[in-house]
């Protein structure tokens, strides 16, 4: 996994949650609501929802906005459902997309998601059109600090699952199965080990180079994406 440098990438996001953070909770409150509604409000048996619960954390969401979120979902007489879709397209210069949302409306949601691709100078594509070139994989990512003894997390990383551990520029990068990701964070954070993200993901087995022009085109892609209400992650293969 090495060699592919997302921190830029990573601030953005950061950076953008810290502006919308109210935006970035409400996403996360219908994952806990999907992820309760599927296995029940207890973490220690719904694996869904302990993932769940380790991207809001990530996301400096407070334990009682978290613990309201499942209490809510969980409780009667709730009202809005929501249910999980994905969609997959091309955007400029043939890059891969891959857009996960979350909602009561599918028909609403699959025609602004359409719009935004025909906007943008992409192309909707059909379900598994590039799927194929991502893999699915537990991402904790942890900036390098001084504290953090490098040898001493790799250990840590593998001992608890990790499938892989790589160091980029500005951050270290702990890679695990789906099924091992909850396993792997409980055991990096009970040491007192901070994350500047940690979530399911959508890693792409190879990137694609592009030019200035085309990135630029493809970031507005990105971003409009990103502000819909009802898209929760966006993945793209572009380098």
């Amino acid at each position: 996994m090495s060699g592919h440098s997302k921190w830029a990438n990573i601030k953005h996001r950061k950076e953008k949650s810290d502006s919308q953070k109210g935006k970035i909770f409400t996403k996360i409150g219908r994952e806990i609501a999907i992820a309760v509604r599927e296995g029940g409000p207890d973490p220690e048996v719904n694996n869904k929802l302990k993932d769940v619960i380790a991207k809001a954390k990530a996301n400096n969401m407070p334990n009682d906005t978290i613990a309201r979120s499942i209490k809510k979902a969980g409780g009667p007489g709730e009202g809005v459902q929501y249910e999980e879709l994905t969609y997959e397209g091309y955007g400029p210069a043939g890059t891969a997309i891959i857009v996960e949302t979350a909602t009561d409306n599918k028909n609403r949601t699959a025609g602004e998601i359409r719009h935004i691709f025909d906007k943008c100078g992409g192309n909707f594509g059909t379900t598994g059109c590039v799927s194929w070139m991502f893999d699915k994989k537990g991402q904790i990512i942890v900036e390098i600090n001084p504290k953090i003894d490098e040898d001493e997390l790799m250990m840590l990383s593998l001992e608890a699952g990790a499938e892989d551990f790589s160091v980029e520029e500005e951050y270290y990068e702990i890679i695990t199965l789906p099924e091992d990701f909850s396993t792997v964070l409980e055991k990096l954070e009970s040491t007192g080990i901070e994350f500047t993200e940690s979530d399911i993901t959508m890693i792409p087995q190879n990137y694609v180079n592009v030019s200035d022009a085309d990135r630029a085109k493809i970031e507005r892609l990105i971003e409009m994406l990103e502000d819909n209400d009802d898209v929760q992650n966006v993945w793209t293969n572009m380098e």
